[in-house]
């Protein structure tokens, strides 16, 4: 146990301080200043752990990362057996410790009657003292098989299937049809919440440990998906679930009308020094953003920094509440309102804001919105003689994913795609063509870059045990997990 008394001593979280709003609207940095591995807070958070009897972080955490123990090792300066634990879980820290909702905080037993420990921060700032430190280092294989193995998709659980089945000795090539590596960290998540050096400086390290990355290249058309399965002895599908939730009324067609990836991908591009033609700006605009999650979260602040006139975020649902409500005890996950940089940053919030119509000629010019009705059986309707008109010049689709674009993959080599749009997969990760393995959004649908990693590193268990006969890569999740992690 870190500091027996920790928990009694700091009873409040403490959290590094986010750069002031008018300075980080000027750039694309990442909003919270830069951790240091001596902060006093710091040491005096990861002592607040009570190393549970029964550590229910570790089941809040898909991964079952190691809470406890890096916890100890960071209050006693360990940091070289920090990052040793952390990464014996995770591949990628740098990413999940900035860009995951931190289900484990949830779970934390402390929470049930203090504010949780601080697992998130806690875990950003040893993997990033570990790279100022120098203790990531590439992890190259012992000794090489005979297999290859395709991986295609380079988003998180591409990129951890990757890393895991190098690091067993295969010869793995990833393909990724955008032109730099990432997938929605890359082309997603805008740099002021995870600039994208960190996934440079990882990338680099697996390169150096033998993992070979060809980007520019989308299989299904520069190469056959039977072309693929004929030059490996192995492929993983990662491709995530990119086809996005459509609106479905009236003048969705219009222009100005946007899905929000488009209009992310695009920023992110601009911001990476890549041109893009006709960008898809919300300078001087007045923005509605459809959709109250992390998606309409990113493109609020990216609209907040391109300098739009004005950005109203509508979500169909009721507002949560602030706090734990008693129907969702600890440690579940609880259905609260959630205040992200974004919105501390400018823009309106509507909750039970259903949309009737968009209104213009060819280019959007205003939504029809009514007040949302909650039938009994479920249904959320627009409840009449509640209509009125908002403003529009930019409408951006932040509603989710319906699942994979599993085309090109069903067409050529015959995979089993379920009545959901989400490719069918057996409990060892294998799709119904043998050989062929699928992780991630892919097969689950859309989730947390936390289950991504973690399914990244379960097929690539079976993966291993398929090529070899066994394997002694760790299996932290199956397909059929929905909730905690196994």
């Amino acid at each position: 146990m870190a500091d027996p008394r920790g928990f009694l001593r700091t009873r409040e979280r403490e959290l590094p301080t986010s750069r002031p709003v008018p300075i980080r609207l000027s750039d694309w940095k990442e909003v919270h200043e830069h951790r240091t591995g001596d902060s006093p807070y710091l040491k005096r958070q990861a002592g607040r752990c009570m190393d549970c009897g029964i550590p229910f972080c570790h089941q809040g955490c898909p991964l079952g990362n190691l809470i406890p123990e890096w916890n100890d090792l960071v209050w006693r300066e360990q940091w070289d057996d920090a990052i040793e634990r952390l990464h014996a879980t995770n591949n990628f820290p740098e990413f999940t410790g900035r860009i995951c909702p931190a289900p484990c905080e949830s779970s934390c037993v402390l929470g049930i009657n203090q504010p949780a420990v601080t697992i998130k921060n806690v875990e950003v700032s040893i993997i990033d003292e570990a790279w100022e430190r120098g203790y990531v280092v590439p992890a190259v294989p012992e000794r090489l098989t005979d297999s290859t193995v395709a991986v295609v998709g380079s988003g998180p659980a591409g990129l951890a299937a990757a890393q895991q089945l190098t690091r067993a000795g295969h010869t793995v090539v990833v393909f990724e049809k955008d032109d730099a590596v990432g997938g929605l960290l890359r082309y997603g998540v805008p740099d002021f919440k995870l600039e994208k050096h960190h996934i440079d400086r990882r990338v680099a390290q697996m390169e150096a440990e033998g993992t070979r990355f060809r980007t520019g290249v989308s299989i299904g058309e520069d190469i056959t998906w039977d072309d693929l399965r004929a030059r490996f002895d192995a492929v993983v599908v990662a491709i995530g679930a990119s086809i996005p939730r459509g609106l479905r009324v009236q003048g969705e067609e219009l222009d100005g009308v946007v899905p929000a990836m488009t209009y992310l991908s695009q920023a992110n591009a601009v911001v990476a020094g890549t041109a893009v033609p006709d960008q898809i700006v919300a300078t001087g605009k007045n923005v509605i953003i459809i959709g109250g999650g992390d998606t309409g979260s990113d493109c609020l602040g990216t609209a907040l920094r391109q300098g739009a006139a004005s950005v109203t975020t509508l979500a169909i649902g009721f507002q949560p509440p602030a706090e734990r409500p008693e129907d969702q005890p600890w440690p579940t996950t609880p259905r609260v309102l959630e205040i992200s940089t974004s919105h501390e940053e400018g823009g309106e919030r509507e909750f039970l804001a259903s949309t009737v119509q968009l209104l213009g000629t060819d280019h959007v010019e205003a939504l029809r919105v009514a007040e949302t009705d909650h039938l009994p059986d479920g249904r959320r309707v627009p409840k009449e003689g509640t209509e009125r008109e908002v403003p529009a010049d930019l409408v951006l689709i932040a509603m989710g994913f319906t699942g994979p674009d599993a085309a090109g993959a069903a067409a050529q080599i015959g995979v089993a795609v379920s009545p959901r749009g989400e490719i069918e997969r057996s409990e060892a990760y294998e799709t119904s063509v043998p050989g062929v393995f699928v992780a991630g959004d892919a097969g689950r649908g859309q989730s947390l870059i936390v289950w991504a990693i973690a399914e990244g590193r379960a097929c690539a268990a079976a993966v291993d045990a398929y090529l070899t006969g066994s394997t002694e890569l760790p299996a932290p999740v199956r397909p059929s997990d929905r909730g905690f992690a196994a």
